[in-house]
């Protein structure tokens, strides 16, 4: 549930403050929060849950001290969570694998968002035209951004991973 709300509240709110920019109403933002943000919550909550079923098996803290070591690539505090690490670090290139198959998807979403950008440039009132072309922006910004940011999310998880498993074997990692 904490995960649903923790991504799905601020994709709504974000995606309804497009609306009201680009419409002005206040009616459709709030259509677009209410069901935009249980839908993105629930989806991102059961794709990481799929992910990281043993998830479910942690309590908050264990769960965070996981999450924060594998990000970061740091061995985790407690042996006892090292089998997590490495269950965590191996969700994250699952869907790092998932999303890169998808990558074109984007990229064909861009261009046609650019087309209609220009378009707009000279048919649009300005609440369209802003909106028009802050979409471009994120969608440029995440092709340029997101593929050197998950790579080094994924080159920490697998240190953290050698981690983990040298703290079940006891051998220490080449690191």
């Amino acid at each position: 549930m904490r995960r649903a709300l923790g991504s799905g509240l601020p994709a709504g709110a974000f995606f309804a403050a497009f609306v009201l920019v680009e419409s002005g109403s206040w009616v459709g933002a709030a259509v677009v929060f209410l069901i935009l943000s249980p839908f993105h919550g629930i989806r991102s909550a059961r794709r990481m849950g799929r992910a990281w079923p043993g998830a479910r098996d942690l309590n908050a803290a264990d769960r965070a001290a996981v999450v924060r070591a594998t990000r970061r690539g740091e061995a985790i505090a407690d042996p006892a969570l090292a089998p997590a690490v490495v269950e965590y670090a191996d969700g994250l290139s699952r869907v790092a694998e998932e999303d890169r198959l998808r990558r074109p998807l984007v990229l064909l979403v861009t261009a046609f968002a650019i087309v209609l950008a220009v378009y707009d440039s000279f048919t649009a009132p300005t609440g369209v035209l802003v909106t028009s072309w802050l979409v471009v922006a994120l969608l440029l910004a995440d092709i340029a951004w997101w593929p050197g940011r998950r790579s080094r999310v994924l080159s920490r998880a697998e240190r953290a991973r050698e981690f983990a498993r040298s703290a079940r074997t006891g051998d220490r990692p080449a690191h």
